[in-house]
């Protein structure tokens, strides 16, 4: 008697939804994407008990044929591919021919289609993977799908459901995902009768506003980088935006959502600087390339890729990012997302509406004289300053003067954006004034990353030296190891490491100079495992750079000193031009701005 045997179609479909149909969410997925698919423009979800009771999904798309709909609820029957070219170059959503089959094996399921050429709709009902007839039933143009009871036939599935509530912050997560990326059709979320979502069709920033928050929105940095067949949009938060978390992190690769850790690598990489290693960046990236470059179908669940070059995805990221990155400063945004977000709870404790409705008081923008407290631009601190600008010769002496009085300005776009020194707080903050109000500096944080910019200008335009070593080190290595450095030797000796392979061992010869304090071996080793993986590497980057940031930080004007007018001008003027200054290296804002109208609110004026 032979052991080996076929199994039954219905165990068969139980297989598949238990990689599938993970939970009531992973079914919703599979539901919503086909809506999409069908090019509908108003997709309406209802969930009773976080979709373990019920899930109903009903769309005005282009519906399903009669003589479709046995096949639809068919394990491997799809519309979406008739090849194995068609599977290489794959655009919709939907394509494995197992969602709906494998939703229906676990649930009591109902499909009710109709086409625009039809006289009625028409359904089929399945239960435990077991199809109905299929029968004349009222419905309009489109399809409704509803899914009873998940998991009703297999009972020891469904005790590995977590909790209703758990359940539904799941799906809900899904219907936010999908009607992010498709701002073109309208949603409608229901759950337990209770109305939680009703979008509109909508433009992206409206979506975006809607599903990530305002803050979010408000502190949004626009992306548009394209290289040749690769295009990147969206948009990442400033690197001072305080309300990151790994749930506003969305990647969808040709309009489809991904959890992929060669993107999420390139968006840390490029907030390396600006942003503490232990905060979340929040973004929302849309990537764009030839269907024939990256590989959708890796798992079940359609939440993976495969990129036929991931090194130049990632690159193509961490260089579009940096781009973006490098503008935050007062020159080209604003340090904060929100001025009155930094006294929210004080509006809120006095009752004053954040929106502050009513018009503000009218204001002559002056500036009072500065009398005793203006200093003349001594020979002193023009000669402590010009290292600050990278020139020890020459200083235009202009950044450091300003007018005794704004008023005097005939164009008020000739005030910078920082606006001009006033006086010096605790020996800690810098006060200015600008056309729009008060402006706040952080003058050790701001000091800081204009050194810091300064240092890795400077290195960046030299050679990483390499200090050889007297005994050279050696390691056992992995063939992934030997690998990877005979197709990187060229990339390695950039980095200042000389590397050969040996048999089964990695010698190490040299190692970079700058860097006294590190463990060869472990640095190597690493190294060699992110270029296997990414194609570069930024451990000795992130090595040298706490290096700067460190002599960056001992070297820039400390909390506590004392500092002249035209010294607190000098530091504004750097401030509105060079790279990233809005930040410190951690991610806190340098600088804030409180406009006339916050201020307004904070005395209660217009009230």
């Amino acid at each position: 008697m032979p052991k080996i045997h076929k199994l039954p179609d219905h165990l068969i479909n139980q297989i598949a939804a238990g990689e599938v149909v993970e939970r009531p969410a992973a079914a919703l997925k599979e539901m919503i994407e086909n809506s999409i698919d069908a090019h509908a423009t108003q997709i309406d979800i209802a969930l009773t008990a976080g979709g373990v009771k019920q899930m109903r999904i009903k769309d005005n798309g282009v519906g399903i044929e009669q003589d479709d709909l046995i096949n639809a609820l068919s394990r491997h029957a799809t519309s979406k591919i008739h090849s194995l070219a068609d599977l290489e170059r794959v655009a919709t959503m939907g394509f494995r021919g197992e969602g709906l089959a494998s939703i229906a094996s676990v649930t009591r399921l109902s499909l009710t289609s109709k086409t625009q050429d039809a006289p009625h709709a028409f359904k089929i009902e399945a239960a435990d993977g077991v199809l109905g007839e299929i029968a004349p039933a009222a419905g309009d143009n489109g399809t409704t799908i509803e899914a009873n009871e998940i998991y009703f036939n297999t009972p020891a599935r469904r005790k590995f459901l977590k909790s209703d509530a758990t359940e539904y912050a799941h799906c809900l997560s899904v219907v936010e995902r999908l009607a992010l990326v498709n701002p073109q059709i309208a949603f409608s979320l229901i759950h337990n009768g209770k109305n939680i979502l009703k979008l509109p069709i909508q433009s992206l920033d409206e979506r975006m506003g809607e599903i990530m928050g305002k803050n979010f929105q408000a502190a949004a940095l626009p992306v548009n980088e394209q290289n040749n067949h690769l295009k990147l949009n969206g948009f990442i938060a400033k690197p001072s935006f305080d309300g990151g978390k790994s749930s506003q992190q969305f990647c969808f690769v040709n309009r489809r959502f991904v959890r992929d850790k060669t993107v999420l690598h390139a968006v840390k990489q490029a907030y390396r600087d600006v942003l503490h290693n232990q905060i979340t960046p929040s973004f929302v990236l849309f990537l764009e390339m030839p269907v024939g470059e990256v590989d959708v179908n890796v798992s079940p669940t359609k939440t993976e890729v495969r990129f036929r070059n991931a090194s130049t995805i990632h690159q193509f990221i961490v260089h579009a990012l940096h781009k973006v990155l490098a503008k935050t400063h007062a020159g080209e945004t604003a340090s904060i997302s929100s001025p009155s977000a930094v006294f929210g709870e004080v509006f809120k404790t006095q009752g004053i509406d954040n929106t502050y409705k009513k018009s503000p008081v009218s204001y002559h923008v002056s500036s009072p004289k500065q009398g005793s407290l203006k200093l003349r631009e001594s020979g002193d601190i023009l000669q402590k300053y010009a290292p600050f600008y990278g020139n020890n010769d020459t200083v235009d002496e202009d950044i450091f003067r300003q007018p005794e009085n704004l008023q005097d300005i005939e164009n008020q776009q000739d005030i910078p954006p920082l606006g001009f020194a006033l006086a010096q707080l605790h020996h800690i903050y810098i006060l200015a004034q600008n056309t729009n109000g008060l402006v706040l500096v952080d003058m050790h944080a701001a000091a800081e990353r204009i050194t810091y910019e300064r240092l890795k200008t400077h290195k960046q335009t030299g050679k990483i030296p390499a200090q050889a070593l007297l005994i050279p080190l050696k390691f056992q290595a992995t063939n992934e190891e030997i690998a990877t450095l005979t197709e990187n030797r060229e990339l390695l000796l950039k980095y200042g490491f000389s590397l050969k392979n040996q048999g089964n061992e990695i010698a190490i010869y040299s190692i970079p100079k700058d860097l006294p304090h590190i463990e060869p071996v472990a640095l190597v080793q690493k190294l060699l495992a992110e270029i296997a993986q990414f194609g570069s590497s930024n451990e000795v980057a992130a090595l040298e750079n706490h290096i700067l940031a460190t002599t960056a930080c001992h070297s820039s004007a400390r909390a506590g000193k004392n500092l002249t007018l035209p010294e607190m001008n000098a530091l504004l003027r750097q401030m509105e031009t060079i790279e990233r200054s809005n930040q410190c290296n951690h991610g806190r804002p340098t600088w804030i701005e409180l406009g006339l109208a916050d201020l307004d609110k904070l005395f209660l004026r217009g009230k």
